[in-house]
């Protein structure tokens, strides 16, 4: 079985995430938090430097735990930003009032 390559995007959030961890593990030692979490060190380097990108949830669950995260602020921060017409459903609005004019003009 092969694995496909991880998107650039993929790559992105998982810095983005290792950033966000070590950020808030602040001045606690990485070896403390890990076996807290029960992880080895290595590994929640591994996770801040971005080397492992996709974390297993579990992994990202018991860190979070840890360092009292909220999962669903990981996400928001993690995620890519959608842009205010996507949010409020504009874009697909425009889309649509512009086929309309199309079609009258």
């Amino acid at each position: 079985m092969v694995r496909e390559p991880l998107s650039i995007a993929d790559r992105l959030r998982g810095e983005r995430l290792g950033d966000l961890l070590r950020e808030a593990r602040g001045s606690r030692s990485i070896t403390d938090v890990a076996l807290r979490a029960g992880i080895s060190p290595e590994t929640l380097r591994k996770i801040e430097r971005g080397r492992i990108p996709t974390p297993a949830f579990f992994t990202v669950v018991a860190v979070a735990g840890v360092l009292e995260l909220s999962l669903d602020g990981l996400l928001a921060q993690v995620s890519p930003p959608t842009t205010a017409a996507e949010a409020t459903g504009e874009a697909v609005a425009n889309t649509l009032g512009d086929g309309v004019r199309r079609a009258a003009g």
